[in-house]
């Protein structure tokens, strides 16, 4: 019987959240004591943001580290709703250029849904008897032809089934090359 997984089976319910005010190095000095590589940014309980790694590291080298975590934070995260299928959330990263949405009801913050989750979470995705490996089609387990779809001139359904995983960053790419045994993204054969 083939399934949908919902986000809320495989998202992370743990993720370290910070205030608009909270200063830069603490949420950074946070994020490596929890060992994480976001943290959520809210106003009250409010989700307005998120700040990265990158964002954080960023912000040291332009010599603002003692700024907010505000003044440091990608406040575009997209969100979606614990029920959403992974392969629905899949395509929003995709759409939306990002390793995470956030996941809310609209009035709570239930979790953060990253590219990794939905790594982990693809042995459970159906592909086996769908509809791509009746045609004979490659295709990411969990991750839908989604917004990528269309149709080409001559009337047939086109599909985007070939993002896949870079083996040392573990981003979503759709350019990965061999490269000393391993399949990888252009940024990680550049280093």
């Amino acid at each position: 019987m083939e399934r949908d997984v919902s986000v809320q089976e495989v998202m992370d319910r743990e993720f370290v959240g910070v205030s608009e005010s909270d200063g830069l190095r603490e949420t950074a000095e946070l994020m490596l004591a929890e060992e994480a590589d976001s943290a959520v940014v809210l106003h009250g309980s409010e989700p307005v943001g998120v700040v990265t790694e990158r964002d954080a590291l960023e912000a040291f080298v332009r010599a603002e580290g003692e700024s907010a975590a505000a003044d440091a934070m990608t406040d575009s995260v997209p969100t979606v709703t614990p029920d959403t299928t992974i392969a629905e959330a899949a395509d929003e990263m995709s759409a939306q250029s990002t390793q995470r949405v956030l996941v809310s009801d609209g009035s709570e913050l239930f979790g953060v849904l990253s590219e990794h989750d939905l790594m982990t979470a693809s042995p459970f995705a159906p592909t086996a008897n769908g509809p791509a490996a009746e045609a004979g089609e490659r295709a990411v387990a969990g991750v839908s032809a989604g917004r990528g779809a269309g149709v080409t001139e001559s009337g047939e359904n086109e599909r985007f089934t070939d993002q896949s995983v870079c083996e040392a960053c573990g981003s979503l790419s759709r350019g990965l090359s061999p490269f000393n045994g391993q399949l990888l993204c252009a940024d990680c054969r550049d280093i």
